[in-house]
């Protein structure tokens, strides 16, 4: 039996399981392996690590020769749907030109104009890439649906504004960029689904288990999406430090910190502890305005350590998730049995229905 709900039929998936965006690593075997397995891969806005930091630096275009390279790579591997990440915030200078080029990128390859069905974007406008005229056009010519991140109701209401396809709704147990309201997946999601009950909503933060699943589709969710759980996965392409970290980690081992937009749930080490959370926009913004290019280069290599396999040193993106992951899994053992859970938990709540 599968679950089919309405993400499924939008997305032509099999499974409601979709790969969160985890730049700025490369996703692009874990992409390749979620899709495979019926769930839905995602392509991270990932930064080229694999080149000298100053020859990176210097080049605008690194990382969407970046993007262009795991997309072919992609469809090269599977011929299942996927998706790709981009950041939009205010300080991501690459943002615009890889809103411009990548749908030209996409309309130009007939493959990723079939596959490349899911276009994510996070941690800033949900207006960006729909303003982009090449978006504009491969929409015109594809079924390629958009969705963008909102960890806030308020930020949910934008993206119903701008349009948008579908909302992720991510709550603040999740890894990576949160927001400042701090409101849990539980409480943000049923605010959403109450205010927008027939919107497609993915639900993020805090998903790793069956029994997570089942109770993100009976609040009204269409898919869960997962970070942390991915990241402990065989064919993810985090180093085997990172991933060593999970199994046995707990769920308070990871605290909210200062990331480059904003709050960021991290794994508690030397660095998280060095960046206490910053308490509102406007002082991060105050924050930003002093910052000079080498602070912003130091940030950016606390990131590349990790890609490294330095995880004393760098910023470990993880949710509290971890605390309910016991071990490293093929992806596609890892999905199998977590929908298996999910529609026997399903089938045990309507059989307590009278």
């Amino acid at each position: 039996m599968v679950i089919e709900t309405n993400i499924t039929k939008m997305l032509g998936i099999k499974h409601p399981i979709i790969a969160a965006p985890m730049g700025p690593f490369y996703t692009t075997e874990l992409t390749i392996a979620v899709s495979e397995a019926g769930g839905l891969g995602v392509i991270s806005h990932a930064s080229d690590f694999d080149r000298p930091e100053k020859e990176t630096w210097t080049d605008r275009e690194a990382t969407l020769k970046a993007m262009k390279r795991s997309m072919e790579r992609v469809v090269e591997h599977t011929d299942k749907p996927f998706g790709f990440n981009i950041r939009t915030s205010r300080v991501q200078r690459d943002a615009a030109i890889l809103c411009k080029e990548i749908p030209k990128f996409i309309m130009n390859n007939p493959k990723l104009k079939e596959q490349c069905i899911y276009a994510v974007t996070s941690a800033g406008s949900s207006k960006t890439l729909p303003q982009s005229k090449s978006f504009q056009k491969l929409r015109e010519v594809s079924n390629i649906k958009h969705f963008h991140v909102a960890p806030a109701l308020w930020l949910a209401d934008k993206c119903v504004a701008s349009n948008v396809d579908g909302i992720v709704i991510t709550g603040t147990e999740g890894g990576g960029h949160q927001s400042y309201e701090e409101v849990s997946t539980l409480v943000l999601l049923q605010q959403v689904l109450e205010k927008y009950p027939d919107f497609p909503i993915v639900a993020c933060g805090g998903f790793a288990t069956g029994r997570s699943l089942a109770a993100a589709l009976s609040l009204g969710a269409g898919a869960v999406a997962m970070g942390s759980r991915f990241i402990a996965s065989k064919e993810s392409e985090f180093h085997e430090t990172y991933k060593k970290i999970v199994p046995p980690a707990r769920a308070q081992d990871t605290v909210l910190a200062t990331g480059a937009f904003g709050p960021i749930r991290l794994w508690k080490n030397p660095y998280a502890a060095s960046h206490p959370k910053v308490g509102s926009k406007e002082e991060k913004m105050a924050m930003e305005n002093k910052t000079t290019i080498e602070e912003f280069l130091k940030e950016a290599r606390a990131y590349r350590v990790i890609y490294e396999g330095d995880t004393e040193n760098g910023a470990v993106l993880l949710g509290q998730s971890i605390g309910i992951i016991k071990s490293i899994e093929k992806v596609s053992d890892l999905i199998s049995s977590i929908v298996n859970d999910a529609e026997k938990r399903i089938k045990s709540v309507n059989s307590n229905i009278k």
